[in-house]
C-alpha cells in the first residue's frame, strides 16, 4: 500500500523538478561566469538558497499528511531560506564565512535528502537518486570544510558542478516519481498497489 505522504510526493513531482531546474540554472551561471566577483556569487547563492528553500518547503507542506517525517524536508527548506536571506542581507560576509555557511547548508540538506530517500525505498525504485544527491551534498559540504583556503575560482567551479549534479539527480527523481505515478495511477488519494 502506498502511504498518503508518498502518494502526495508522487503527485507533486513537479516541485522536485523545479528544485532541479533551479539548481541547474545556478550551476550553469556559476560555471559560465567564473570571473564574477565574490559579491555576485554571494548574491547568486543567496537567491538560489531562497528559491531552493521555498520549493523544499512547498514539497514538505504538500507531504505533511500521513507521516511525521515530512518535518525533515520542512527543516531543510526553512534552513535554506534562512541561509539565503542571511546571505542576501549581509553580502559583505567574508568568503570563508560563506564557505562554512554553504558547507553546513549542504550537509544538512544532504542528510535530509538521505532520510527522505530511505522512506521512499519501501515504496518505489529509483530512490537511490535522492540518496546519491544526499551523499553528494554531504561530501560537498565536507570538502568545503576540509579545504576552505581553495581559490575563489575553484570554489565557484565546485559550487557550479555540485549544483548541476544535484539538479540532474533531482530532475531524474522527479521524472521517476512522475512515471511511477502514471504507472500506478496515483490520483487524488494514494491507493493500494
Amino acid at each position: 500500500m502506498i502511504g498518503e505522504t508518498v502518494g502526495t510526493l508522487i503527485r507533486n513531482w513537479w516541485l522536485v523538478a523545479l528544485r532541479g531546474l533551479a539548481a541547474l540554472l545556478f550551476g550553469a551561471l556559476a560555471i559560465l561566469k567564473p570571473a564574477a566577483t565574490v559579491a555576485a556569487l554571494i548574491l547568486l547563492f543567496g537567491a538560489y538558497a531562497v528559491v531552493n528553500g521555498v520549493f523544499t518547503i512547498a514539497a514538505a507542506v504538500a507531504n505533511r499528511r500521513g507521516e511525521p517525517h515530512w518535518a525533515w524536508l520542512l527543516i531543510s527548506g526553512v534552513l535554506s531560506v534562512a541561509l539565503g536571506v542571511l546571505t542576501l542581507a549581509m553580502p559583505g560576509v567574508t568568503g570563508i564565512v560563506l564557505l562554512y555557511l554553504i558547507a553546513t547548508w549542504a550537509i544538512v540538506t544532504g542528510v535530509s535528502e538521505i532520510g527522505t530517500a530511505l522512506r521512499l525505498r519501501r515504496v518505489i525504485t529509483g530512490e537511490w537518486l535522492l540518496i546519491a544527491g544526499g551523499v553528494a551534498s554531504v561530501l560537498f559540504g565536507l570538502l568545503l570544510i576540509a579545504f576552505p583556503g581553495a581559490g575563489a575560482l575553484a570554489v565557484i567551479l565546485w559550487i557550479g558542478t555540485y549544483a548541476i549534479m544535484i539538479g540532474l539527480l533531482l530532475l531524474a527523481l522527479a521524472f521517476r516519481l512522475r512515471s511511477w505515478g502514471h504507472d500506478h495511477a496515483v490520483t487524488g488519494r494514494a491507493r493500494a498497489t
